[in-house]
């Protein structure tokens, strides 16, 4: 199969403004913000209400279930997602493009598929501009090229790709299964250190606090973690950039056992406070040594003093309820970015969890991030074939 590629903007209708500081102050309506969207699993998780009389002034666009939304802000994190029935007619930012297609001319379905593609990102990514805020507008999105089979071959495709998500779904899914098994056996261990109101800073446990290179990352150096490296409890070990930096730089930032990395910024405040445990045995495996691991710029390394407090039982504590919502009441938000400091992780109010209770609680753990590790290499498999699928199926080899 070959197909001709058309400009994106040519197969779409165009989605209604409105402006909800016109309306009644007291009138409600769904928004959908740019923080509404996972950007892993590609759909919106929330949508708030907003009363008209305290509409922010990106609240502009009316949605229809079946649009696809995509983020014009940092294209590389490819924050998209399909508006679902439920949120039919709400309203969503102008930092999303509304993609509304005209099912004469293509698939609602195949426009989705499209939008997560390799080849769409690249090109977003490409034509980008800004530094540090790097964005796309809508013009550039509309007049971009894909590939416009017949609308029956577009349904196939979409079919065949669809499957293939389902897949990946279900693999998270049972990962998310073990995440709750953990925070499970967490509350059920220290639920009377949690219900004790005995609480210490976490600055008081912490012996430093380091924040990361702000190096950029070439083809030689030290492997350093970034933000897509720190996943929910967890190393995500996919794309490891290397960074050059001095010997006097590299001895101060050395990962080493224990350590915890936070993320510090993200336009995501689900992310912001992300933390993982470094362990030399998690990266053996990446073709790095891994005594030469650091970290970049928007982590903070936090080292704690002494053994009273594990790291592990530190971040399941910090990843979920009580110590989460501690951790983002002190993030703070600036130009549409969620940040937090050193001082705002230090002020966060430990409980004093039973140094033996820890100690059984890692064991029981271990066993679980067993199995994870187990779903995360089935994920990676069926991620590589997704990938896979997409680029066949939008060069006309599937």
């Amino acid at each position: 199969m070959s197909a001709f590629r058309s400009q994106l903007g040519s197969c779409l209708g165009r989605a209604t403004t409105w402006n909800p500081l016109r309306a009644s102050a007291d009138d409600v309506f769904r928004y959908i913000d740019l923080s509404s969207v996972d950007q892993d699993t590609k759909t919106v998780v929330e949508a708030r209400e907003v009363t008209c009389g305290e509409a922010p002034s990106r609240a502009r666009q009316l949605v229809s279930a079946g649009d696809v939304l995509v983020s014009t802000v940092r294209p590389n994190l490819n924050g998209v997602a399909r508006v679902p029935s439920g949120l039919d007619g709400a309203t969503a930012s102008t930092g999303f493009c509304v993609l509304r297609p005209e099912l004469s001319k293509i698939d609602g379905g195949y426009l989705f598929q499209w939008v997560k593609s390799s080849a769409f990102v690249s090109n977003m990514v490409s034509k980008a501009t800004g530094a540090s805020y790097p964005a796309v507008s809508d013009r550039i999105i509309f007049e971009s090229l894909i590939p416009l089979p017949p609308l029956e071959e577009q349904q196939r495709l979409a079919a065949i790709l669809d499957q293939a998500e389902i897949l990946r779904t279900q693999r998270r899914a049972a990962l998310a299964q073990l995440d709750s098994l953990a925070r499970s056996v967490f509350l059920d261990m220290f639920g009377a250190a949690l219900e004790s109101p005995i609480r210490i800073s976490l600055g008081k446990l912490v012996g430093e606090f380091r924040y990361g290179t702000s190096e950029k990352s070439g083809s030689a150096g030290f492997p350093a973690l970034r933000i897509p490296n720190v996943a929910s409890g967890s190393l995500n070990l996919n794309e490891l950039k290397t960074v050059n930096v001095e010997a006097a730089e590299f001895k101060r930032l050395k990962l080493q056992s224990g350590d915890l990395l936070f993320v510090r910024t993200n336009g995501n405040p689900d992310y912001v406070g992300r933390c993982a445990v470094f362990e030399p045995a998690l990266v053996a495996d990446t073709g790095f040594e891994p005594s030469k691991f650091i970290y970049a710029s928007y982590l903070i390394r936090a080292r704690l003093r002494g053994r009273d407090l594990l790291p592990l039982v530190l971040q399941q504590y910090l990843s979920d309820g009580e110590g989460r919502r501690a951790l983002r009441s002190r993030c703070k938000t600036s130009a549409g970015q969620y940040n937090i400091n050193t001082e705002g992780l230090g002020a966060i109010p430990i409980p004093v969890f039973p140094v033996d209770l820890q100690q059984t609680f890692i064991a029981r753990i271990q066993a679980i991030e067993a199995l994870k590790t187990t779903h995360r290499a089935a994920q990676s498999e069926l991620d590589a074939l997704f990938a896979s699928l997409q680029q066949r199926a939008f060069s006309g080899l599937l």
